[in-house]
């Protein structure tokens, strides 16, 4: 169950970053993108293809980022010069990613078990730290020796990666280019009369948005040991997952608490996957089922315990009205 669990809140540290794209695009652009789909995979193929041909994988990680950046500027593009509508431009680019996805693998699947990948390589600098031996150690004095993970690696590495990149959006959301996109976002036609270029602001908050999650798809591609063409369907289903289970639990009052209300959302949700296909009348083919009823839950729920909330507010106001007549 620990091994479970653990495994879950590194692969929800990878997809958090995916789920701060996807809340970039539907939350502060208002923007329902379905690039995302297409872009995760766009990163992965990207990412394999380059270390499989011998490029560093920290370099094909960074190029992983800028492919996505040029997806969802292209999207972007597509929306604002083409006039197309956001939801149908999203749905086109994805689809042109499929193939474009393809053409960069050369197959449907490659491996990247036999080659060198960041997590790899941060692997080796961690053994000469001595870290996982400490730990191993605290845990088997603690009489804990069931619970001790391979490595600590991914998760150190996950955990100032992710916290890097909260604290980079945090930043860039508050500065004079980010508070226009979330103008937009708010209200375009009122940014617009400020001739703020507003068409240039989507293309910039989209291209942003997808290179977070084609950064996401480069890392669970090195992380799974793989990348496979299929392996992005649904992913905008679980970034959505991701924001508002993270909005329902955290808040949103401010940028620096919603970004980590995402985060924390990608967490728990893999937690509650993993949980879930522990069951024993599910199965793996159920997880996309599962998303559904995550998803369903956390839309359905909040809205409940308001109402719950409202009933009983106006239960104590007639309560008082009573009394004082």
């Amino acid at each position: 169950m620990f091994t479970a669990l653990f495994s879950s809140v590194e692969s929800g540290l990878i997809y958090a970053i995916m789920a701060l794209g996807v809340y970039l695009s539907f939350r502060i652009l208002d923007f329902p993108d379905l690039t995302v789909d297409g872009s995760f995979v766009t990163g992965a193929a990207v990412c394999a293809a380059l270390i499989v041909n011998g490029v560093n994988p920290f370099i094909a990680t960074l190029a992983a980022l800028a492919a996505g950046f040029v997806a969802g500027c292209l999207t972007g593009i597509l929306h604002t010069k083409g006039k197309i509508n956001p939801l149908l431009a999203g749905i086109l680019m994805m689809i042109a990613l499929y193939s474009i996805n393809l053409r960069i693998m050369g197959q449907s699947n490659v491996p990247l078990l036999q080659e060198s990948t960041v997590f790899s390589v941060l692997l080796d600098g961690w053994n000469q730290l001595g870290i996982d031996a400490f730990i191993q150690s605290v845990f088997v004095s603690a009489g804990l020796e069931a619970f001790i993970p391979k490595t600590w690696s991914v998760l150190a590495a996950m955990c100032a990666i992710i916290v890097l990149i909260k604290l980079s959006l945090d930043y860039f959301l508050k500065t004079e280019i980010g508070i226009a996109i979330r103008a937009v976002g708010d209200n375009e036609k009122m940014i617009s009369s400020f001739s703020a270029n507003t068409d240039l602001l989507k293309i910039i908050g989209l291209g942003i948005s997808n290179a977070l999650v084609a950064f996401s798809g480069a890392f669970i591609a090195q992380f799974s040991g793989f990348s496979d063409i299929g392996m992005g369907i649904g992913m905008i289903i679980i970034g959505l997952a991701s924001v508002i289970i993270g909005e329902a639990l955290v808040g949103t009052k401010t940028i620096i608490r919603a970004t980590l209300a995402v985060i924390i959302g990608a967490i728990l949700y893999r937690i509650i996957i993993a949980l879930a296909l522990r069951a024993d009348f599910l199965e793996t083919g159920d997880m996309k089922m599962i998303t559904a009823a995550i998803v369903i839950a956390a839309l359905v729920v909040p809205q409940l315990l308001a109402k719950q909330k409202e009933k009983r507010k106006k239960l104590l106001r007639r309560k008082g009205d009573v009394h004082i007549a």
